[in-house]
C-alpha cells in the first residue's frame, strides 16, 4: 500500500543519521545527513537481499519512482533480477556506443593505409556528411533507407560526385564492420543505382605539341613567386601527382644519384617510388635550394615553412596565366606526358605507367618493384625534358642515338614575340628568375 505523499517528502528534513521514508512494496526514499534524497527498491532474489537504485529526488519524482518500482517488480515476477537486467542494459548501451557508425568509421580510418592527403579527404567526407546524421547510430541498426536519406541529402545540393564517393566510403566502413563482427550486412549493396550518376569529367590536358609549346613559354614567363614558379615548371617535367610534388621534401632528393625517392606513405599506391631527375629538374632544384633548402619542404607554404605549398598554388598560377580548369590542370600534365611519350616519342607503355606510379604488373601478375626499368626510365625522363625544351624554344627536336630513318623531327611554330624572353640558344638560365629576389630576404612561402 502506498504511504508517501508529495507533501510529506517535501517536508522531510535531514537528520543526524540516514533514515528512510517507506512507500510500500520495498520502495523507499533514503535521506542522508547531507540532505541527499535517493530512491531505492529493496527486494530478494534467489534468497539474497538486494537493493536497486532508482534515482535522485527531486529529479525523479514520486510518480516516476513508483513507475520504475513497478517495472522492476514485473521483472522480478518473471524471475529476472532487476539489478542484473540494468547491468546488461548498461553494457548494451556501452557496446552500442563502441559500435556506433562513427566509432567503427574512426577505426576503419585508422587502419587504412593511404596517403595523408587521401586520409584527410576521407575524414572530411565522413565528418561533414555522415557523422552528423548517423554517427551516433549503432552500425548494425542502420538500414539501407536510413543511409539513402543521408546520401540524398548530399545529392540534393548538386554534389553528385561527393554523394557517390560517400556511398563508396560508407560501404568500406560497413564491410569493415562485418569483418569485425559488428554488423551483418552492408546496406550500400542494396543502393546500386539509387543515386544520380555524375557526368564523367576528365582532367583537362594539352596533348597537341604546338599548344604545349605555347603553354611552356607562358609558364617560363610567369610572374609567380620563386616557390610557386619552380613547382609550376617542375610539374610537366616530372609529371607526378600534384600532391606528391608540393609535398616534396629535401630529404627525398638524392643529389648523387640524381633522383627523387618518394616514400611509400606518400604514394597513392602505397609503394615507394623513384623519379629520375633530368638535368633541367636538377637545375631548378639547385636554384630553389638557395631559398628553401634550410627547411623541410622544397615548396613551403606562405603560412609557414612547417607546411607545404597549398594544393591551389600551381592551379592559381596557371589561372593567372589565362589557363582555366577547362584548359589545363596540374594533374593534366600526367595525361600530357603519357600521351606524348607513347604516341609521339614511342616509349613502351610499361615504362610510362611505371613512371606515372600506376599499378603495373608483369605477365605473371607480380608488381614491379621501384627500380624496375630504372635505367630506361632515366633516359626517358631526360629525353622528355629535352623534348619540352624544344617545344618551348620553338626548335626541332632530334632524338639522340637514332638513325635518320627513325629520327624524330618535331617542331613547334613560334613567333618572335613569343620567344622575346628566351635566349637565342633557347635555354634561359632559371637562376635569372631569382635575380630580383637576391637583395630581399629569402622567401620560404608560396
Amino acid at each position: 500500500m502506498e504511504k508517501l505523499s508529495a507533501l510529506e517528502i517535501k517536508k522531510a528534513k535531514p537528520k543526524d543519521k540516514t533514515y528512510k521514508l517507506a512507500d510500500g512494496g520495498g520502495l523507499y526514499l533514503q535521506i542522508s545527513p547531507d540532505g541527499g534524497m535517493y530512491w531505492r527498491y529493496q527486494y530478494r532474489f534467489l534468497g539474497k537481499q538486494k537493493s536497486l537504485a532508482l534515482g535522485v529526488y527531486p529529479e525523479i519524482s514520486l510518480k516516476a519512482a513508483r513507475k520504475a518500482h513497478k517495472d522492476a517488480r514485473l521483472k522480478l515476477a518473471d524471475n529476472i533480477d532487476p539489478s542484473e537486467a540494468r547491468r546488461q542494459e548498461k553494457l548494451a548501451r556501452t557496446e552500442a556506443q563502441a559500435n556506433s557508425f562513427e566509432a567503427v568509421a574512426q577505426e576503419w580510418l585508422v587502419r587504412q593505409q593511404v596517403a595523408p592527403e587521401t586520409d584527410k579527404k576521407n575524414r572530411w567526407l565522413m565528418e561533414t556528411f555522415a557523422f552528423p546524421y548517423i554517427g551516433h547510430r549503432p552500425i548494425a541498426d542502420i538500414s539501407p533507407r536510413e543511409l539513402l536519406d543521408v546520401l540524398r541529402r548530399v545529392e540534393s545540393t548538386g554534389k553528385l560526385e561527393t554523394a557517390q564517393r560517400l556511398k563508396t566510403k560508407c560501404g568500406q566502413v560497413f564491410r569493415h564492420a562485418i569483418i569485425e563482427g559488428k554488423a551483418e550486412i552492408d546496406p550500400t549493396a542494396s543502393l546500386r543505382g539509387a543515386l544520380k550518376s555524375p557526368k564523367v569529367k576528365h582532367r583537362a590536358a594539352i596533348t597537341d605539341p604546338s599548344r604545349l609549346g605555347k603553354l611552356l613559354r607562358d609558364m617560363q614567363a610567369s610572374t609567380a613567386g620563386p616557390v610557386v614558379k619552380t613547382a609550376l615548371l617542375l610539374t610537366p617535367i616530372l609529371f607526378q601527382r600534384p600532391g606528391e610534388i608540393r609535398q616534396m621534401e629535401w630529404s627525398e632528393i638524392n643529389w648523387e644519384e640524381q633522383r627523387w625517392e618518394i616514400p611509400a606513405d606518400k604514394m597513392k599506391m602505397r609503394h615507394p617510388h623513384i623519379v629520375p631527375l633530368p638535368q633541367q629538374a636538377m637545375a631548378l632544384l639547385q636554384d630553389i635550394h638557395l631559398f628553401t633548402g634550410r627547411g623541410k619542404y622544397v615548396f613551403p607554404s606562405q603560412r609557414g615553412a612547417s607546411r607545404c605549398l597549398s594544393e591551389n598554388g600551381v592551379r592559381v598560377a596557371l589561372r593567372d596565366m589565362g589557363y582555366g580548369n577547362d584548359d589545363v590542370t596540374p594533374h593534366g600534365f600526367r595525361a600530357t606526358a603519357r600521351t606524348i611519350l607513347d604516341e609521339v616519342l614511342g616509349y613502351r607503355i610499361e615504362w610510362i605507367e611505371h613512371q606515372l606510379a600506376h599499378a603495373v604488373k608483369d605477365p605473371n601478375g607480380t608488381a614491379y618493384n621501384r627500380t624496375s626499368f630504372l635505367s630506361q626510365r632515366t633516359k626517358m625522363m631526360q629525353e622528355w625534358a629535352n623534348y619540352l625544351d624544344a617545344l618551348r624554344d620553338g626548335k626541332q627536336f632530334e632524338r639522340a642515338g637514332t638513325t635518320p630513318e627513325t629520327q624524330y623531327s618535331l617542331s613547334c611554330e613560334s613567333t618572335e614575340k613569343e620567344n622575346g624572353n628566351l635566349k637565342k640558344d633557347g635555354k634561359k638560365s632559371f637562376t635569372a628568375l631569382f635575380s630580383n629576389y637576391a637583395s630581399q630576404e629569402k622567401p620560404t612561402s608560396d
